[in-house]
């Protein structure tokens, strides 16, 4: 069932999305780091999160994708996001990349 996963059909309700800025803070631990991202969202009413691509092995950038689901219908207003991600247990070997519908911006984390 696994190895079918990438074949099955993807959601209509759920779209990668632009964003307009990215950046990497420390968290307060040390060692720890947080993706923030912000932009603008096509939908008043849609959902940003950053979903992590799942990997069988450690790459060097983890990609990160900047996601939308829009529950129901949508109301076509535009409107700002910023959500935020701790990059703990995402970290590739050398930092992240943030992928949008069309834009990506890689990170060095430490």
């Amino acid at each position: 069932m696994a190895e079918n996963f990438t074949e099955l059909p993807a959601p209509s309700s759920v779209r990668v999305i632009d964003f307009e800025e990215a950046r990497v803070v420390p968290g307060i631990v040390p060692r720890s780091f947080i993706l923030i991202v912000s932009g603008t969202k096509p939908y008043l009413n849609m959902t940003v999160t950053l979903s992590p691509l799942v990997y069988v092995k450690q790459p060097e950038y983890w990609g990160i994708e900047v996601v939308g689901t829009l529950p129901g219908i949508g109301l076509p207003a535009t409107a700002p996001y910023t959500v935020a991600l701790p990059l703990d247990g995402i970290l590739g070997t050398k930092g992240i990349e943030v992928i949008g519908a069309g834009n990506r911006k890689t990170f060095d984390v430490p």
